[in-house]
């Protein structure tokens, strides 16, 4: 039998089959991906083919092999660091929700997050929550960053979850496609989700006033279809977003503004660091460029390992 796999808990897989039912599976034996040394080879989007183990269980199944996959996101494994762990796979777009604060989500995180859409090849999509609650000048911020982000081709929207504002915008982009949502912890994934199909019912948290901080709500993640022909996959709050095993040369490619400049570059492999007429930093002198994602970009390139290959799960 084909199925989805809709939920991981680590040692049991919740798939839904063709037929539309759900079984509870396990994986048989060890399995391996080329390429993938992963902590868990079977993620929450995966097409598997699956056998029903009992007759007289017709709920439980044994998972035997897992289809090509078009994209997957990955984080580093927190203790095995020369492993990864598949968050989710057979993505169509992501999520971004962003605040300005409670708590504030900073433009490295932002670019962290996108650099990972563009290296899996995953349409990206920026929303700035909570703009019920803002001041004016807090407003402003948010103009400038969605003006900064539409300009490089980010699609951005200001909404909010608790009141509903611009939620169907949201909606309308999902219909037929299986979306992920991130964010860092309380940015109002769960809230927003809830807007989107209030019978779902998600948990949600108040944010902490120690440290205004959300609270995890969310501890694995998991595929809900919606009422409006569309999937959603949850996950828990991150606090960074990045690459598994990127080279440094590579990075630049994912800034899409910078990829189309490097062309004009003296040198074929121009970090966009110190060499000599480098088309980046030049754009970057006439103010063509955010001084912000040259910021991210250089914290990235120049950083130890933990700046661009990052665990994106916060602890428990």
């Amino acid at each position: 039998m084909k199925g989805i796999v809709y939920k991981s808990t680590g040692s049991w897989y919740t798939v839904k089959s063709e037929d539309g039912d759900f079984y509870e599976c396990r994986i048989k034996g060890k399995f391996r991906i080329k390429g993938i040394k992963s902590t868990n080879p079977v993620a929450v989007g995966d097409h598997v083919i699956f056998e029903v183990e009992n007759a007289d269980e017709k709920t439980i199944g044994i998972i035997t092999e897992i289809e090509d996959r078009k994209n997957y996101i990955v984080r580093k494994s927190v203790k095995l660091s020369k492993q990864t762990h598949i968050i989710a796979s057979n993505l169509d777009q992501v999520f971004l929700l962003v605040t300005i604060k409670n708590p504030k989500t900073y433009t490295i995180f932002i670019d962290r997050f996108l650099v990972t859409a563009e290296a899996y090849d995953i349409p990206a999509i920026l929303l700035f929550n909570k703009i019920d609650s803002y001041d004016e000048d807090e407003l402003l911020e948010v103009k400038y960053l969605a003006a900064l982000y539409r300009k490089i081709g980010y699609t951005c929207i200001g909404i909010s979850a608790t009141t509903g504002k611009n939620v169907d915008k949201v909606k309308e982009l999902m219909i037929g496609k299986t979306s992920m949502f991130s964010g860092n912890s309380g940015v109002g994934k769960s809230t927003l989700i809830n807007a989107l199909e209030p019978s779902l019912k998600i948990k949600t948290t108040e944010i902490s006033e120690q440290h205004l901080q959300g609270q995890h709500t969310t501890t694995f993640a998991e595929m809900f279809d919606l009422s409006f022909d569309a999937q959603i996959i949850d996950t828990p709050g991150i606090r960074g977003f990045g690459i598994f095993d990127m080279e440094k040369d590579e990075i630049g490619d994912y800034f899409p503004e910078f990829f189309k400049l490097k062309g004009g570059c003296k040198f074929n492999n121009c970090l966009h660091l110190d060499e000599p007429k480098c088309a980046v930093k030049e754009a970057l002198e006439n103010d063509e460029v955010a001084w912000s994602r040259y910021k991210s970009y250089v914290q990235m390139v120049t950083g130890d390992d933990d700046t661009y290959r990052i665990d994106i799960f916060e602890k428990p």
